[in-house]
Parts: C-alpha cells; structure tokens; sequence
C-alpha cells in the first residue's frame, strides 16, 4: 500500500481559510482543491490511500473533510480540528471520534503567537480526551516549538503523535543547527512519529535534492523508517515545484530497503488503516 500521509482539500467559498490572505505569493493557492484535482497523481505514483489534513480552524471544515471522505473510498482518514480552549468541543470530537474515517487533531499551532501555548492548563482536557478516545495528534510547528512538544509528549505518553512538514526547519536561512537538535531529542526520548513532507516549501523555488538532503537524512537517522512517514503537502506544494517534483525528490532521497515502510507502511500503522 502506498500512502500519501499528508494532503488538503479545500473550497475557498467555505470563506474559513484566514491564512490565505497572507500576503500574493499564496495567490496560486487561492481556487478550489478536490479530490477530482487529485486523480492524476494517484494514477502517476500509484497512491492507494491518502490522509485528509484540516486547513482551517474550523469544526464546519472537519464536518466538510469527513463529507468528502465519506464519497472518496481512497481517502483513507481525515484529521480535524476541535477549539482546545473551549472544553465544550468534546462534544464536537465525540462526534468525530465516532465517524470511522475520523483520525485526530491538528490544532494550528505554527499560527499562535504564543509559543507555549500548548502548555496551558486549560488545554489538557483536550490532549486527555485523545488519549482515552485513542485518537492522533499532528503537531503542526516550528523548530521553536520542539521543547515544548516534548513537555507534552511527556505529561501525554499515551496517545500518538506525528510532527507535521518534519518540524518546518529554516532551509532557506540554513537553519539545521537549530532544528536538529529538537528533532534529534524528540526521535530519541519520545514514541514520536514523524512525516518526511513541506521540506520543499521551507527550502523554497529552487531548490534541489542536494539542499534537501541533510535535514531528510537526519529525519531518517533519527526516527528510522518505522516512524517515518511521506507526505505530499499538495497543495501546499505547489508553491515549491509541485507534486511530481517532490515525489522524485522524496524518491530519490529515501534509501531504497526503506522505501516500502515511508511511502506507506508506516502511516498505514501509525493512522491504523485497515
């Protein structure tokens, strides 16, 4: 089975997606993203299944994502949002939790000043809610981030977790030093997964496998391909080349007796498709 761990649909209309107001390069981004948008890309690559990841902090866009998993057989699950400092959004992850395509929660952490926010108090219903559903979390973040997606790791070792884009490190500003380390402590003391996905977007137009090499390297050495897991980002890639460019890249950056567990088997375990 192959996987694409990490892709979006979007309806711009829905009128929820803030973040595509930021500024003209995101213009391209700006239209409508389906999953007839998508076929060509199952068919290039042989993608069997793919993981449907929110893009608007809204719990009408989970309800929306789960409406188009419900018609798309290949979308395999669908990872949502829930307000975490509202406690009244049980409710809402209830619901979800009982849809069998739902998966977990990805709080849009990159996009709140506060960088330790997820260390509020207020917050830890919300983090005991997806241990005792047994749902997934996807820690959306930057390299600033990591000490404290450790701290969570910690107080909440009993659901699982994936960093989201490999923790979006700084490749257009050489910033390794100060991912790797973050990265590194979370692979070695944490059951932390991680998806091999975004790097092409950090890195920027032009990039090439040579820029992308150490920090995919270093994703692969720590984590090893167990807890490795590709991603497309579509259409989010767009931005940097495009899917087919990254696929090759990914492609051409994973060692071949590993290819097997990063472009599928791992996320099929980690997302527990059947």
């Amino acid at each position: 089975m192959r996987v694409d761990s990490h892709q979006h649909f979007w309806s711009v209309v829905r009128g929820d997606y803030g973040w595509m107001d930021a500024g003209p390069a995101l213009a391209p981004l700006r239209r409508d993203f389906l999953p007839n948008d998508y076929l060509s890309f199952r068919q290039r690559h042989g993608i069997d299944r793919t993981i449907l990841v929110q893009a608007a902090p809204t719990v009408a866009e989970t309800d929306f994502l789960l409406g188009l998993a419900e018609a798309t057989p290949w979308i395999a699950k669908v990872v949502g949002w829930i307000d975490f400092e509202d406690p009244t959004h049980r409710r809402h992850l209830e619901r979800f939790a009982a849809h069998e395509k739902f998966t977990g929660l990805r709080p849009m952490i990159q996009d709140i000043a506060d960088p330790d926010w997820v260390l509020r108090p207020e917050l830890n219903w919300a983090f005991d809610a997806l241990a005792e559903m047994n749902l997934s979390f996807d820690a959306l973040g930057f390299p600033r981030h990591a000490a404290n997606f450790r701290r969570i790791l910690d107080r909440h070792p009993d659901f699982r977790v994936v960093l989201n884009h490999s923790l979006k490190p700084d490749i257009r500003k050489d910033g390794f030093d100060v991912w790797t380390e973050g990265v590194a402590e979370i692979a070695r003391e944490t059951p932390a997964y991680c998806k091999l996905s975004g790097l092409v977007t950090e890195a920027g137009p032009g990039w090439d496998v040579a820029t992308l090499r150490p920090y995919a390297e270093h994703i692969v050495e720590s984590f090893g391909a167990e807890r490795v897991m590709w991603g497309s980002d579509w259409p989010v890639v767009n931005l940097a080349g495009g899917f087919d460019a990254w696929f090759a890249a990914a492609q051409a950056l994973v060692p071949t007796e590993m290819q097997s567990r990063i472009f599928g088997e791992t996320a099929a375990a980690f997302y527990r498709l059947s």
